[in-house]
């Protein structure tokens, strides 16, 4: 390590977890989607060789501890414990025998369950309504079972249905599952085991948490009580695989709580409903004596997601200060987790702080990125902008179950800016079998990784951009001075573009794609904005516009949708001390399918928080030089005075040419999509190329 950082030392000294010495601070931590017994899988659990692929190529890069993403005790589909597939574990012990050569460790999550978390779709919703669908498609999904909590209450993804009581013997039946399954992990080599989890509001939770738990058993009442459903699981393991045997617990500091479904904004005064630090002092310390080894920490519940899931408009390090806090009331380590940054990280465990750095998502973007970070080559780190957008992009909006289309549902922790991650037999690089010359027609995120890739496979490319600078319409996108990650990543691009024989030609607008000596042409010309035809029209300034500084607005401000670019719009303005007003056809702000609940909900919970007006089911009838004419869902029109007007609703391809033979339209020049749509797109023309 003669290259690396002293910043960075701290990150690379040996640790132990009970008597497991992990070689280095970095945790690679659990995502929902990288189980090694599958997810979400139609035909029961097996197995899974694309996780096992992922895990070992970041084991080879350099990673310390590796927590696969949680495996449910009890399949999905047609309930089977997972104790009762032994042939799986036979599988897991070759491919541990593989991660310990590269010098890794990993622990295997297990989880109780999701209980009110558990995120129905609006597909399987209604079956669950039904007293009649529900008893029928039970022998495949029990719904009821998923669902199970402490107590009755809405679900969180669907307010309407009511989640049953679990029953103590159900209780007993998953104590009695975490136990035999640890023992099989630990038979097939596995270093130790997490349970999942007193976090994140999912079922054990639920359970500790007396905002959801209204019990008057012995599992509900007492803060021992509370408590006793995770105490006793990790009593059941110890007795089961003896008290060496490293069990971690994924942990939540504070739940971060204003209500049902209301989370709580950074450093908002507020009345804690859930786990409050004081009672979170407590509660580490007695899961600690009840024999847990290790927190793997941060904040949160699916009712203040962004806490667990930090979208790019939290705070770095956003969970840091409560994990350092709750360090002091324990004597075993403690990892924290949530945007966090190397050099912080290391001053963090330098300091004694946090024992462990859990960082997520950057693997599943840069597998890479912790042998550049060794390298000192942190430019080739390809970084991780949090918009959750292949990883776990389940959606939803008001009257609205988990609305993400069933093949999304199934299959987590892919990545928006990477193709490969757990989609290898899909997407991969091989030589093109004839060399051509093609022509990229657009240099922005889209065009560039057409681009790369094409040149990969050793084909000639040419790209050709209209304007002086790469990145296209990802510029405006990237302007808010909340977006550091996108303006990180079109900088990326750039350099990346520069390592690979691309001729690229700037201020060269193609009109006419026939003049081009190109076998094949990629168009990624992108997409206009929408024009409304309304009165005044021409007296507002187009989104794009104010993005890149081309507009100055007052100081209060109409925004004119209520999408994702006119909520940031939105967000970015009060930021700025402005005064937005936000006016939206929809029942929702962002309504669109494929943007991640824990970045829309922040969004959402943030306007509400800070009072910004919110006009929804509204439409904009004119513009005036002092404001907006508009229109509710009853009919009656009003005034909202404002000294600017922004116009975000929507954009519409533009594409240069059609599509022929050898003319491949790709991003919003094809479809307005987001950022998975047009790098998966490139990928999809430039791989049959």
């Amino acid at each position: 390590m003669e290259n690396l950082d002293p910043k960075y030392q701290a990150l690379f000294t040996p640790w132990k977890i009970r008597d497991v010495e992990i070689k280095n601070r970095i945790v690679m931590c659990p995502m929902g989607g990288t189980s090694l017994f599958g997810w979400f899988e139609l035909g029961g659990c097996h197995f899974d060789k694309e996780a096992a692929k992922l895990f070992i190529e970041r084991a080879n890069n350099n990673v310390g501890l590796i927590i696969p993403g949680i495996a449910p005790l009890r399949d999905t589909f047609w309930g089977k414990w997972l104790w009762q597939n032994p042939k799986m574990f036979e599988e897991l012990k070759v491919f541990m025998d593989e991660i310990h050569k590269t010098g890794a460790k990993l622990f295997i999550q297990l989880t109780a369950g999701m209980g009110r978390s558990w995120a129905i779709t609006e597909l399987v919703a209604p079956l669950h309504k039904n007293k009649f669908t529900r008893a029928i498609v039970k022998p495949i999904i029990d719904t009821s079972h998923e669902l199970a909590c402490p107590s009755p209450q809405p679900a969180r993804w669907a307010p309407d249905i009511e989640c049953p009581e679990m029953t103590v013997e159900q209780i007993h039946e998953i104590i009695e599952a975490f136990a035999k399954t640890a023992k099989l992990c630990k038979d097939a080599g596995v270093d130790g085991v997490e349970v999942h989890a007193v976090h994140e509001g999912y079922l054990l939770d639920q359970f500790a948490i007396e905002f959801f738990n209204k019990r008057t058993d012995d599992y509900g009442g007492s803060f021992e009580n509370r408590y006793r459903f995770a105490a006793e699981v990790v009593k059941a393991i110890k007795e089961e695989c003896g008290e060496d045997y490293p069990v971690s617990l994924r942990y939540s500091v504070e739940s971060k709580m204003k209500g049902f479904c209301e989370g709580a904004m950074p450093g908002e005064k507020y009345t804690e409903v859930g786990r409050n630090m004081e009672e979170s002092e407590r509660a580490a310390k007695y899961l600690q004596d009840a024999g847990y080894d290790m927190l793997n920490a941060d904040n949160g519940t699916y009712d203040s997601w962004y806490w667990a899931h930090p979208p790019m408009y939290m705070p770095q390090n956003c969970n840091l200060e409560d994990v350092a806090h709750i360090k002091k009331f324990v004597d075993i380590p403690v990892v924290c987790a949530g945007r966090m940054e190397p050099d912080v990280g290391a001053k963090a465990v330098e300091g004694g702080l946090i024992d462990g750095v859990g960082i997520a998502r950057q693997f599943l973007v840069d597998p890479e990125w912790i042998t550049k970070l060794i390298e000192d080559r942190l430019e080739d780190i390809k970084p991780c902008i949090c918009c959750h957008a292949g990883c776990f992009n389940f959606s939803s909006s008001k009257g609205h179950a988990n609305t993400q289309d069933l093949t999304d549902t199934m299959g987590l922790s892919r990545c928006a800016l990477n193709p490969e991650t757990m989609q290898s037999k899909k997407y991969y690089v091989e030589p093109a079998k004839k060399v051509k010359n093609i022509a990229v027609i657009g240099g922005g995120i889209g065009g560039m990784e057409a681009a790369i890739l094409c040149a990969k496979r050793g084909h000639k490319v040419t790209l050709y951009e209209k304007t002086d600078k790469l990145g296209g319409v990802f510029i405006a996108a990237a302007a808010p001075s909340f977006k550091e990650k996108d303006r990180e990543l079109i900088a990326w691009y750039i350099r990346e573009l520069k390592k690979h024989p691309v001729e690229v030609k700037m201020n060269t607008e193609i009109t006419d794609v026939k003049a081009l000596d190109a076998d094949e042409i990629i168009v990624a010309t992108g997409a206009v904005a929408k024009k409304i035809p309304v009165k005044g029209a021409d007296r507002a300034v187009e989104a794009i516009d104010f993005l890149l500084g081309n507009a100055e607005v007052g100081e209060n401000v109409a925004v004119i949708g209520g999408g994702l670019t006119g909520c940031e719009i939105a967000y970015e303005l009060y930021l700025q001390g402005k005064k937005p007003t936000i006016v939206e056809m929809q029942d929702d702000l962002i309504t669109t399918k494929g943007i991640c609940l824990a970045n829309t909900s922040y969004l959402r919970d943030f306007f509400k928080t800070n009072k910004v007006p919110v006009h929804l089911e509204t439409s904009l009838c004119e513009v005036t030089e002092d404001g907006v004419v508009v229109k509710d869902k009853e009919g009656k029109e009003f005034k909202i005075d404002a000294d600017s007007v922004i116009m975000s609703v929507g954009y519409n391809p533009a594409p240069v040419a059609k599509k022929k033979k050898n003319i491949h339209v790709i991003g919003d020049a094809a479809a307005v999509g987001n950022l998975r749509t047009v790098i998966w797109g490139a990928w999809d023309v430039a791989m049959k190329l």
